[in-house]
């Protein structure tokens, strides 16, 4: 892995903008957790952070991370040595952080996407693992949501994300489970339409798992929430 740009998209982050600042295209994320090798796709514009062992993921596939950051703490041996390597021949792609921070190493990366422009977000290798580490990444979705932007975890058979004061839509070729949950004390004027079990103007709260498995059923679904936070999660057949 040397500093060259690569046929996967570009080394430096510098995508189109809007004129404000905002980035015309995507930044992945991937992380230490646990991952089933899946083809992430890097398009020109977009920026690759791998967080920590999230390199060793990275190499799997076969994708060329733009920057490496963390302290390093999940990352084995040869890929501690990869990494001293890009140092002495790339360091500004190298960004150490203390083992004491308030920042996770994803959270980090967000911020970082974040400053430069980038608007949509997509996470690799951010569940499984340590529970506590789950937890936080879902929560770096609802810290991405509240900056006006978009957080997506992707897994080889599922997807999370945020709906937050809005409505999300899904092709009718969608085939699997849907489930949402409140993470705010109550979200209201819920709707799941064109679903196998539809609500109307309901309200959901963090203490009753009434949203766990539905069903797509061949239609273009959709979730609404007029008021509040909703975790949405996607298992597909």
């Amino acid at each position: 892995m040397g500093c060259l740009e690569n046929e996967k998209g570009t080394a430096d982050g510098k995508g189109i903008t809007d004129g404000k600042g905002i980035v015309d295209g995507k930044c992945i994320i991937v992380g230490a957790g646990e991952f089933v090798p899946v083809e992430i796709p890097k398009d020109e514009g977009d920026f690759c952070i791998a967080a920590d062992g999230g390199l060793e993921n990275c190499e799997m596939v076969g994708l060329f991370p733009d920057m490496i950051i963390g302290d390093f703490d999940s990352a084995g041996p040869m890929t501690r040595r990869t990494i001293e390597e890009l140092e002495e021949e790339c360091p500004e792609r190298v960004k150490r952080l203390p083992p004491e921070k308030d920042d996770t190493d994803i959270l980090y990366g967000i911020r970082l996407g974040l400053e430069k422009g980038y608007r949509k977000f997509y996470l690799y290798g951010a569940l499984g693992g340590r529970l506590d580490h789950t937890i936080g990444n879902i929560q770096c979705l609802i810290y991405l949501r509240n900056r006006g932007a978009k957080g997506y975890i992707m897994e080889h058979n599922q997807l999370l994300t945020i709906a937050q004061n809005e409505t999300i839509t899904f092709h009718e070729s969608m085939k699997g489970r849907l489930s949402v949950f409140s993470m705010t004390e109550k979200a209201e004027g819920v709707t799941l339409s064109d679903l196998k079990y539809e609500l109307k103007d309901a309200v959901i709260t963090n203490d009753f798992p009434i949203g766990i498995s539905n069903e797509f059923v061949g239609k273009a679904a959709s979730v609404t929430v007029e008021k509040g936070t909703l975790l949405v999660m996607v298992a597909w057949e």
